[in-house]
């Protein structure tokens, strides 16, 4: 990978228009699309429109003109285009955890005679504590069982209720085989929950061809919908008419409108939502995903795994005897979109790295870890962003004192 191989493959990128759609930062590379997405343009216009318009000059009006009241109906068909759902299997609400939440208590109430979950123990912290509260609250009738991915296999036995797992690895970018843990949870009589943050919009998905019972995932990764943009969840449609959601809001309602004092689920998907949709949050998902669904995920797949072997090769190749190990996959078709490498000396390396233009993110206890948007990203990019850590390796930079500061977020 030379600096003109890099140049050839922008040349002929498919994808390179889309990166005009977005609003980059001059001087800045952005490797943290898997933690927050760069903001598209169309995102900024229709939040824009809805304080000028919808919200300021409709007002309550705008609820039905504006269709306030389907947007999580509409933003969830989108957002099942890209994980290969069909209409009217998801919505988008509420926040990852509150949905993991939702999806877990309904899942063991599924499975009455089972009293276990599988989480696996490296999975988002987020997703451990949801399960732990909820088995808590649930007392002796729920157990939590967190094993390591080579011991998942053997953890499915006749006991469990769920499987809860992240499709692909917050920290490693090691990615699981859907298909074949969907189907092993299946011939053991439990259900799937996949978590998708860090696959959604990224890793071509294909949940009902795969038969997964329930999933969800966040709306601001490769989504690109925002800070704290809502959440969505999937359910199968063989299970809408048996799921019972332990957080019965009105939105969920059959008839929210009527008022009526006894809960009622709603036919369908619905019955998951809760309380009242954030609506400048959800208009910008919304206009976002329009974005991500004018790209053909099998190029954005194929730009994002030559992009990270590119990354792997010039790391290795420019800071070799620095210190650096792989901690992601090798092999493509294993990873996600991203590429991790373990130092030492992370954090202030990679505030090093922040500072001088290349923005990745740091994961406790020693995780450099750099996500790819192809979206926005060019192969350019990844040359520039070695290149500055080679600078910043050999010249020592990175053991600048400013550097060694621990922020709240990291």
């Amino acid at each position: 990978m030379s600096r003109a191989g890099l140049a050839a493959l922008d040349a002929r990128d498919p994808l390179a228009a889309l990166r005009e759609q977005f609003v980059l930062p001059a001087g800045v590379i952005y490797l943290d699309g898997n933690s927050l997405g760069a903001m598209p343009r169309a995102a900024a216009e229709r939040v824009r429109r809805t304080l000028d318009r919808e919200w300021s000059q409709d007002l309550i009006r705008s609820w039905n003109s504006a269709g306030w009241v389907d947007l999580p109906q509409t933003v969830g068909n989108k957002i099942g285009r890209l994980i290969g759902a069909r209409d009217g299997e998801t919505v988008a609400a509420d926040s990852t955890s509150v949905n993991l939440f939702k999806l877990l208590a309904a899942a063991c109430r599924l499975r009455p005679q089972r009293r276990v979950i599988v989480c696996d123990c490296d999975d988002f912290p987020t997703d451990l504590y949801i399960a732990e509260g909820l088995a808590a609250l649930l007392g002796d009738h729920i157990e939590l069982r967190r094993v390591r991915a080579d011991e998942l296999d053997a953890a499915i036995d006749d006991d469990v209720a769920v499987v809860s797992l992240s499709h692909v690895n917050y920290r490693s970018g090691a990615m699981h085989d859907m298909a074949r843990i969907t189907a092993l949870a299946h011939r053991r009589g439990a259900l799937m929950l996949w978590d998708l943050a860090h696959s959604a919009g990224a890793v071509p998905l294909q949940l009902a061809d795969c038969d997964v019972d329930l999933a969800i995932g966040c709306g601001y990764k490769y989504l690109n919908g925002g800070p704290g943009a809502p959440a969505f969840l999937y359910v199968a449609q063989r299970l809408h008419d048996r799921l019972a959601t332990p957080i019965s809001g009105w939105f969920g309602h059959a008839q929210p409108f009527a008022f009526e004092a006894r809960y009622q689920a709603a036919p369908g998907i619905t019955r998951m939502l809760a309380g009242t949709p954030a609506v400048l949050s959800m208009v910008a998902l919304d206009a976002a995903l329009d974005v991500s669904l004018a790209a053909a995920l099998d190029q954005v797949r194929a730009k994002s795994m030559t992009m990270c072997d590119a990354f792997i090769e010039l790391v290795e190749r420019e800071v070799d005897g620095h210190g650096f190990t792989l901690a992601s996959p090798r092999d493509g078709a294993r990873r996600g979109s991203q590429v991790s490498f373990r130092h030492e000396q992370a954090w202030p390396i990679m505030q090093a790295l922040i500072a001088h233009g290349v923005i990745g993110d740091f994961r406790a206890p020693d995780i450099l870890r750099f996500g790819f948007t192809p979206l926005y990203l060019r192969y350019a990019d990844v040359g520039e962003a070695v290149r500055i850590l080679g600078e910043l390796m050999r010249g020592g930079q990175w053991r600048a004192d400013a550097y060694r500061t621990r922020s709240t977020v990291t």
